[in-house]
């Protein structure tokens, strides 16, 4: 399927003869957020962060990986989690409470993520139920023979894609000059496989039934492009950007290309089963930056790396033994040899050890800092990190 409705960059590459980057044609246009003044400085650092470039210093967002799933809220009164999960004006008014109370330095983004987990695309293609914990949800296996196959395709009669649907046209109404809004955590292929048939089943499976596995995958690849066409124009017709839980926009189309799944398997399987898709997804959209969970997934860098449309890998490196990052020095100027950016976890105290280390071209920094007068220090040493 052919992204043709809201592809901004590649309408930019057909005519423009600068190079065909949204800073040379001046498709860039300011949101007018009342909190990112400086909005379009950022972007066009985020744009030659892209391709591999450095403006003034590198980017970076002040707030963890994973960070919006850190945080509950039990002092509501719905019935159940699932209630609260569900309570659209909550869940927007809870982030607008956060919009002002934070300064947006750097390139931290205000940026309401509507969020069902990890497992939404997975229920919405088998119809299921999820279940909802404090910080994140899950779906039980529903897929056990190969007669169950008929039942992954998109239902989008599912509560949960309308109520993804509802989120997403609530905060839409209410972001204009104050946020920006994005699109859902997306896990399509092998790891909605993996979700819907179970993560030891299907590894068993990739040694006793390799076609079932072969079916099961393609047929958690075949929405997502549609389901993701409606998500972009949705936020197109609110002249919003394509970002998701990764906080980095692309005024094109940006997606976060992943398997976790990687992390149990072999080369061969990952190369046969995964890989594939990895391709087809990262084709479709203009900026692809691929979620690399561990040192499990990273033993696949190699083929990863080899994409041309994967613009930049997000390093998380894990905790307890793997941390700190300076044991990731090699691997991270791997990735720059490479050709890709990278974005990178970094403790405030491991700032220095970093700059000395390695080179900002490609770099892309997370630090949890929540302090403004130390995030202001931050950004004016990394002015000097040439």
């Amino acid at each position: 399927m052919e992204n043709t409705n809201f592809d901004t960059q590649r309408a930019c590459r057909n005519s423009c003869p600068a190079g065909g980057s949204a800073v040379n044609c001046g498709t860039m246009y300011d949101l007018g957020l009342e909190t990112k003044p400086d909005f379009v400085e950022c972007m066009k650092r985020i744009y030659a962060w892209y391709d591999g470039e450095i403006l003034d210093r590198v980017p970076i967002r002040f707030s963890a990986h994973n960070e919006e799933y850190d945080t509950d809220d039990s002092t509501g009164s719905w019935s159940s989690l699932k209630q609260r999960w569900f309570d659209t004006e909550y869940q927007v008014s809870a982030f607008e409470k956060k919009v002002y109370a934070n300064q947006w330095l750097g390139e931290t983004f205000p940026i309401y993520f509507p969020n069902l987990g990890p497992n939404f695309f997975a229920a919405v293609l088998a119809g299921c139920e999820l279940e909802f914990g404090e910080v994140t949800s899950w779906c039980e296996p529903q897929i056990f023979c190969e007669e169950d196959l008929e039942k992954i395709r998109f239902h989008p009669e599912s509560e949960y894609y309308q109520k993804m649907l509802e989120m997403m046209d609530y905060a839409l109404e209410r972001c204009e000059g104050r946020f920006m809004v994005g699109y859902t955590d997306m896990h399509p292929s092998l790891d909605c496989a993996a979700a819907l048939r179970g993560t030891q089943e299907l590894c068993m499976d990739m040694y006793d039934d390799m076609d079932f596995i072969k079916k099961m995958v393609q047929k958690c690849f075949e929405p997502f492009f549609p389901m993701m066409e409606v998500f972009h124009e949705k936020l197109k017709a609110k002249r919003q950007l394509s970002v998701s839980w990764m906080d980095i926009p692309s005024y094109g189309t940006m997606h976060i290309p992943s398997c976790d799944t990687g992390a149990m398997i072999s080369k061969d399987f990952f190369n046969e089963i995964s890989l594939p898709y990895i391709k087809k997804e990262s084709e479709h959209f203009e900026h692809n930056i691929f979620h690399l969970d561990g040192k499990g997934v990273a033993n696949h860098i190699d083929e990863i790396l080899k994409i041309d449309q994967i613009q930049a890998i997000q390093w998380v490196q894990g905790v307890g033994a793997d941390k700190p990052i300076m044991q990731w020095v090699p691997f991270i100027k791997k990735i720059q040899a490479a050709g890709k950016s990278i974005v990178v976890d970094l403790e405030l105290q491991e700032l220095e050890g970093f700059i000395d280390a390695v080179s900002p071209k490609g770099i892309y920094l997370c630090m949890n800092e929540k302090n403004p007068e130390q995030q202001k220090r931050v950004i004016n040493r990394l002015l000097r990190w040439v």
